[in-house]
């Protein structure tokens, strides 16, 4: 017994009837989803790195998606470091993963265009491209917190010496913290400041404020200057010399950290000298003796 036959415009119609209702079914899961994503008030966050604007809605909706799949332990540990950055008031750590994770997938999917483009298997371009933009962001995060770390270190002598310089005139340590923010340089530590000057001004003791700027800047010059900070008000001791002596301290370092760069220095010279430029040397010595010896029948 034959088949009955088939119209092709019907399985056309059929086909197509098909697709039309799995993409109505996908973009109706879709705008549920991307519903049930509530819209963040950023009146008081501070806009986000150009890498995160640029994809700010998806990373938006994908890190309200992972934030419950996050453990306490891990959401700490990543506000830690984006606080060091100074980026918790832009970034929070489910934010952070998502926008990884997006240009993770970006990276990937330009790795396949790639490879296909010259026809090859785009399972590798896959997964070197998504590493890269995955790992990408974390690098970024590691040398924006590494910079502010130098640029605390360069400025923090001169912040001091204003500090003193204020106290002794007779203001108060919140006052001497305003006049260095308002005159200090632009960097690191002259937000941090003007940071611990807002928490103050929100009613936050000042001890606690300072001990805040400390767990911040995570960096053991800062630390030293919060505690002896804390530990002159509490026992009532004159801030003008504990100030004139932190200055001295933290430039004595500054120039002890100056000096131990520059005895790096030749030893960190010394494979690119070895690997480069003895080789291209030695080339430009050998090459007349070489040529002399082939032409004479050596």
């Amino acid at each position: 017994m034959n088949p009955p036959d088939l119209n092709p415009q019907w399985i056309i119609t059929a086909f197509a009837l098909a697709a039309g209702l799995s993409f109505a079914l996908v973009a109706w899961v879709v705008s549920r989803l991307a519903a049930a994503v509530p819209e963040q008030d950023r009146a008081w966050f501070d806009a986000p790195p150009l890498g995160y604007r640029l994809l700010w809605w998806p990373v938006q909706w994908l890190a309200h998606y992972l934030a419950p799949w996050l453990s306490a332990q891990r959401q700490a540990k990543l506000l830690t470091r984006l606080r060091i950055a100074g980026v918790d008031f832009a970034l929070n750590p489910a934010q952070y993963l998502a926008g990884r994770l997006w240009w993770g997938l970006l990276c990937g999917l330009a790795g396949v265009w790639l490879a296909a483009s010259l026809h090859l298997p785009g399972l590798w371009p896959f997964l070197i491209g998504f590493l890269v933009g995955f790992v990408y962001p974390a690098v970024w995060l590691k040398d924006r917190i590494d910079l502010r770390r130098r640029q605390a270190l360069k400025s923090l002598p001169f912040m001091l010496d204003l500090i003193t310089l204020c106290v002794e005139s007779g203001l108060n340590l919140t006052g001497a913290i305003q006049q260095a923010v308002d005159k200090g340089p632009a960097g690191a530590l002259k937000d941090e400041f003007a940071r611990l000057l807002r928490d103050i001004r929100a009613g936050k003791p000042r001890s606690d404020a300072l001990r805040e700027l400390a767990t911040r800047m995570d960096m053991p010059a800062v630390s030293s200057f919060v505690a002896t900070l804390i530990q002159a008000e509490a026992t009532g001791m004159s801030l003008g010399p504990i100030l004139r002596a932190q200055a001295d301290q933290r430039r004595i370092e500054r120039f002890a950290r100056a000096e131990k760069l520059a005895m790096e220095a030749p030893v960190k010279m010394l494979f690119p000298l070895i690997a480069f430029i003895f080789p291209c040397v030695f080339a430009i010595l050998l090459f007349p003796i070489v040529m002399k010896f082939i032409v004479a029948g050596f």
